[in-house]
């Protein structure tokens, strides 16, 4: 009966040390990157859907990448256009889109955020799908893409079928086909590494797009964004200037920051057309597009002409 005891508790405690150590282990993965985690499709589950899309400060920042994405994609202004969102998830980028009065379809693999985009009666329109499969639209259909925070998924090997140079090649190839010639698609993503990096560009390369990694704040920790600039059917386009680099108007990191979170404050209270500081703003996005079909600043900026006699 002694013996039976001591085995129970000697049993006992083995046990409890494996809870304990699956607990760490558990508790440690949950500070991993999300795709280390789970498929997409599992990982944005309903309660992290909702949870994704009730969070005041991912809202800021969603919308925000998504702001500066479509400043890269440098579509005309004066019409609108019509623009693949990969990875639209519950419809922030989308409502980007929307605000700056183009039209835009949404894919994306999670159908709880999918269902929540429509719960948020977003204006695109939605449907469910894997990118590592391809996206099969008529050529020629889109006027541009985006893509926030997605791109990095399609660097891991869910499933044993799974190959992410293969998964990555077919998704650029297929989109390329989709794009209007001398359109933009431009990927806000998280790289894990440089492997990573190398990966992603050489398989967009070898799809036929050019182009290449615009980086915003590189000497800041929190403020550095990455953005994957393709071109289709363009040979050795100019690429535009990341913000905070020093090598455009915009200066320091700080100043350039702390304009595009005001801009972010006040984006319902843009300034009037036509305006003189509507006009600097015109401006000053063209310079950071890489355009250089523009005047200097001066003191006649916006300022209204006399009425011909």
């Amino acid at each position: 009966m002694l013996n039976f005891i001591r085995l129970f508790r000697l049993i006992s405690g083995i046990n409890l040390h494996r809870l304990h150590t699956n607990f760490i282990h558990t508790t440690m993965a949950s500070c991993r990157r999300p795709e280390h985690q789970a498929p997409p499709e599992v990982f944005y589950d309903d309660t992290e859907a909702r949870k994704y899309t009730s969070n005041s400060r991912m809202i800021e920042i969603q919308m925000t990448m998504a702001d500066r994405a479509i400043e890269l994609l440098a579509l005309p202004e004066d019409k609108p256009c019509f623009v693949l969102d990969v990875g639209c998830g519950s419809g922030l980028s989308g409502e980007a889109l929307t605000e700056h009065g183009h039209f835009w379809i949404g894919m994306d693999i999670s159908k709880p955020m999918l269902g929540i985009a429509e719960e948020r009666e977003v204006e695109g329109d939605l449907f469910v799908g894997d990118m590592g499969e391809g996206v099969f639209f008529r050529p020629g259909t889109f006027d541009g893409v985006i893509s926030i925070s997605a791109l990095q998924w399609l660097c891991n090997a869910d499933k044993k079928t799974h190959n992410p140079p293969k998964r990555l090649y077919r998704f650029f190839s297929t989109l390329y086909g989709t794009m209007r010639r001398g359109s933009r698609a431009v990927f806000q993503f998280y790289p894990e590494n440089s492997h990573q990096l190398e990966l992603i560009t050489s398989q967009a390369m070898r799809a036929g797009f050019s182009g290449g990694v615009v980086v915003d704040f590189p000497n800041s920790t929190r403020a550095k964004k990455m953005f994957l600039c393709l071109f289709a059917g363009l040979l050795n386009p100019q690429l535009p200037t990341g913000l905070g680099t020093g090598q455009g108007p915009q200066g320091s990191d700080q100043v350039a920051y702390s304009g595009q979170r005001q801009r972010f404050r006040n984006l319902k209270g843009k300034p009037l057309k036509k305006s003189r500081d509507w006009i600097k703003e015109k401006k000053e996005r063209r310079r950071r597009q890489g355009k250089g079909d523009f005047k200097a600043d001066s003191k006649y900026s916006g300022r209204k002409r006399s009425k011909k006699f």
